[in-house]
């Protein structure tokens, strides 16, 4: 077998085989663009060949900025377009072809790869773990109302400005620069490059489906957050996503949406899990949660690039013994954070805690905290207030989320 990488006359070949490993066929482009292989870097995806030429497995990447927390910027690969054929699954195929993308991760210069997982048994043993997490929350429409602000000045005093709608295909420049705003603030955010809003690769609102947006504007007109919705003739109003730049934004939108007419319920489909949004519903068991799974996963291609790149919010000193089997190597590091930075080292000192590179990622960007792993062992602390340590050392200044599917 062969793993070689694509170039643009493979495009064909390389979505045919993927849509073949999932059983499924190629959907027809809606009228300008919205395909999601549109933003395909060809140059970074890999097919694997038979000995006699035939194709049976795709990966692909796509380059992306992360935002880590204290509102870091680092480059990212964004892992996607994962497939082997059945007639060659449970062959090796897979694995040789994560390998081989990791190895070649690595001598781009890349410290970190993230993904989305389509099953999630498969990607925790090519070192990735689960790192934002996202769910649905469903407000009936009768149960709508938002408590009254208590007081101005806090989150969920009403918002100075005002509420546009309009059409998908108004505001596309909007979406792009409101968005843009938010991911860069936003702990476990993407960017969506300027090529997948022209091309209308990938889902709604990015995609060119057509959709209403309701677009806030602050007290000088400038655009500062938005949602973007559908209604469906069962009655339910679906939020694609509501993009906001702080909450009384997110709580302006969201008031927007829960109060539209002639609708059942009102569906928020990418909801943050520790939103505030519940809180101000006047009844508080009107918002339903449903689909509470996990979203961005990540792996960390070098530990001591990846823990010095991000931001940090105490002092303190760990000692990580870190296991990454799928690339054979084993590293026991030294983390020592002061004023806001890291320095990461080798050492020979003993652990305080033990764990694989998978559970690392986990808990990279602040959203799950490692003693929610040590208590099931996953993490092995060495010793006591290892674990309370770590989960103060590793929490963000914000809960990350990601909204970008890719």
């Amino acid at each position: 077998m062969e793993i070689r990488p694509t170039t643009d006359q493979d495009l064909d070949v390389f979505v045919d085989t993927l849509h073949a490993a999932f059983g499924r066929f190629p959907e027809t482009p809606t009228e300008g663009g919205g395909v999601w292989w549109s933003a395909l870097e060809m140059d970074r995806n890999l097919l694997a060949m038979t000995a006699d030429g035939q194709p049976v497995g795709t990966a692909g990447a796509y380059s992306f900025e992360l935002t880590l927390p204290g509102e870091i910027l680092v480059p990212a690969a964004g892992v996607t377009a994962v497939g082997v054929l059945p007639s060659h699954r449970r062959q090796g195929v897979l694995s040789a072809m994560m390998r081989h993308q990791l190895t070649e991760l690595r001598a781009r210069g890349e410290f970190l790869s993230v993904l989305l997982a389509s099953e999630a048994l498969i990607y925790r043993r090519f070192g990735y773990g689960p790192a934002t997490y996202t769910q649905r929350l469903t407000v009936p429409r009768h149960q709508a109302a938002l408590a009254l602000p208590r007081a101005r000045g806090t989150a969920d005093a009403p918002a100075p400005g005002s509420v546009e709608l309009l059409r998908r295909a108004e505001c596309g420049e909007i979406l792009e620069a409101v968005y843009d705003r938010y991911r860069r603030a936003q702990p476990g955010a993407l960017s969506r490059p300027h090529r997948w809003w022209a091309s209308g690769a990938g889902q709604p609102p990015v995609s060119p489906a057509p959709r209403y947006v309701a677009v806030h504007r602050d007290a000088d007109g400038v655009p500062d957050g938005y949602a973007s919705y559908s209604v469906v003739e069962l009655g339910t109003l679906t939020v694609d996503e509501i993009i906001a730049t702080d909450d009384a934004v997110f709580t302006a939108l969201a008031r927007f949406a829960l109060g539209h007419d002639l609708v059942a319920q009102v569906v928020f489909k990418h909801f943050p899990p520790e939103h505030p949004l519940r809180w101000q519903l006047a009844d508080f068991r009107a918002g339903q949660v449903s689909d509470d799974t996990d979203w961005l996963w990540v792996r960390l291609l070098d530990v001591p690039r990846a823990l010095t790149a991000r931001g940090w919010f105490m002092d303190g000193e760990l000692v990580l013994d870190v296991d990454d089997p799928l690339l054979g190597e084993h590293g026991r590091y030294l983390l020592t954070v002061r004023d806001g930075k890291a320095d990461c080292v080798p050492t020979d000192r003993e652990p305080d805690l033990s764990l694989d590179v998978s559970d690392l990622g986990s808990v990279y960007l602040g959203g799950t905290a490692p003693s929610t792993l040590v208590r099931a062992g996953h993490i092995r602390a060495h010793r006591p207030g290892a674990a309370i340590l770590a989960d103060a050392l590793f929490r963000a200044e914000r809960s990350p989320h990601c909204l970008h599917w890719f």
